[in-house]
C-alpha cells in the first residue's frame, strides 16, 4: 500500500532554514502528485506546495512563494521541501500527501482544485519557528 513518511522537522530561529523529507512508497500509478500541507494550532489545514511525478512541475501558494522550494529525488523516491527565511507564522505540523491524476492534469489543478481530495497522508512533522 501507499506509504508516506515525513522527517526533518524541528525548532529553528526566525530567518533560518529547514529541509523536510517525504519518503514515498507503494504508488503503482505512473502519474501522481505529492503535496505539502501544514496545520497550525487552531487553524485549518492549508496547502503549501505540490510537485508532479511525471515532469516535476511545481506549484507554490503565495504564503511560501520565494521562500520554499519543493523538489524530488526519483532514485530515492523522496520529495523534499526546502524552507528558507522562516517566519514564526510558518510554525505548524507539516504533512505530505499523495494523489493520482490523469495524464494532462496540470500541477495548479492538483494543488488548488483537487487539494481536498488527497487520499494518502504521512504522519506529520512539527516545525517550530521561534527565537
Amino acid at each position: 500500500q501507499v506509504q508516506l513518511v515525513e522527517s526533518g522537522g524541528g525548532l529553528v530561529q526566525p530567518g533560518g532554514s529547514l529541509r523536510l523529507s517525504c519518503a514515498v512508497s507503494g504508488f503503482t500509478l505512473d502519474y501522481y502528485a505529492i503535496a505539502w500541507f501544514r496545520q497550525a494550532p487552531g487553524k485549518e489545514r492549508e496547502a503549501v506546495s505540490c510537485i508532479m511525478s511525471n515532469d516535476g512541475s511545481t506549484y507554490y501558494y503565495d504564503s511560501v512563494k520565494g521562500r520554499f522550494t519543493i523538489s524530488r529525488d526519483n532514485a530515492k523516491n523522496t520529495v523534499y521541501l526546502q524552507m528558507s527565511s522562516l517566519k514564526p507564522e510558518d510554525t505548524a505540523v507539516y504533512y505530505c500527501a499523495g494523489l493520482g491524476f490523469l495524464f494532462g492534469t496540470t500541477v495548479q489543478s492538483m494543488c488548488v482544485t483537487h487539494r481536498d481530495e488527497y487520499e494518502y497522508w504521512g504522519q506529520g512533522t512539527q516545525v517550530t519557528v521561534s527565537s
